[in-house]
């Protein structure tokens, strides 16, 4: 991606000021396109959701709403992350800071969570290093603007965590995803969360030493929380399913891969 300009190193100042409140004269009805989204994610209708946020994007230009541009551009990063589009998901972070350095959203809470959406594109498709300074940008935002339990910080942790993986720090690694579980178990319903963050952590142990008997146990507790009897059977679980599913084969549960990936056939059958 050698067109892509690099995002390090980071320099905080271009991102932050006082912020555009300027309105715009003609805004793109946001709400109501993340309700569709949320329907199509929930139906399994992937492509058309993508159809869906491209369309929106550009409307939003086209009207001068940067702000719904901005909105938009985060949701595409989210989607090509799992659509795996490596070229579309780089050219939305690029596009996506480029708004905020622009209307110097960096230090507030809406700009920051856009970028954290970033720096997680930007770990996806092998920019590590690079995501780490925008990961604690957010981290410094995050904590002089919400509550130590606000939700958005395991988001935060956990991703964070994957990048420190992926750069061989595994000591913060681990730490972030503790961080992470210590803040989603203060969250309703965390059951979902809290599986895929047991199953980083179990991948985590493996690439300091396989024979480590933290794996297993990280892996039945993830096996448990995904079948806990209180947790909705919704698309949002078949996505936390699909999240998981490549973990538990890669360690040999073959038996729970095997009905977890029939469960995610029948929630997206029957939506």
């Amino acid at each position: 991606m050698d067109h892509i300009d690099p995002i390090c190193p980071f320099d905080a100042s271009q991102y932050t000021g006082t912020p555009d409140a300027e309105p715009c004269a003609k805004a793109l009805p946001v709400p109501e396109r993340i309700a569709r989204l949320d329907a199509l994610y929930q139906a399994g209708r992937e492509q058309e959701a993508g159809q869906l946020l491209e369309r929106s994007r550009a409307e939003a230009a086209e009207l001068g709403d940067w702000r719904g541009e901005l909105a938009m551009l985060s949701e595409l990063m989210g989607y090509y992350r799992r659509s795996m589009e490596e070229e579309k998901g780089l050219r939305a972070v690029a596009d996506g800071l480029a708004l905020i350095r622009e209307h110097r959203m960096g230090a507030t809470v809406s700009g920051a969570t856009v970028m954290l959406n970033a720096a997680t594109t930007m770990k996806c498709f092998g920019r590590a290093g690079e995501s780490l300074p925008v990961f604690r940008h957010v981290a410094r935002v995050y904590g002089e603007n919400l509550a130590p339990e606000d939700y958005r910080f395991a988001g935060l942790y956990n991703n964070m965590a994957l990048s420190y993986a992926d750069v061989g720090d595994g000591a913060n690694a681990e730490r972030h995803f503790r961080l992470a579980m210590r803040t989603i178990e203060r969250c309703p319903n965390p059951e979902n969360e809290l599986a895929v963050t047991l199953c980083n952590l179990a991948e985590l142990y493996d690439r300091q030493d396989a024979e480590d008997p933290r794996i297993p146990q990280c892996m039945e507790q993830a096996w448990e929380y995904l079948n806990s009897p209180t947790l909705p059977r919704d698309g949002y679980h078949a996505f936390t399913v699909s999240k998981c599913l490549p973990t538990f084969d890669y360690f040999g549960y073959f038996l729970y891969t095997q009905e977890l990936r029939e469960r995610v056939r029948e929630i997206y059958e029957g939506a």
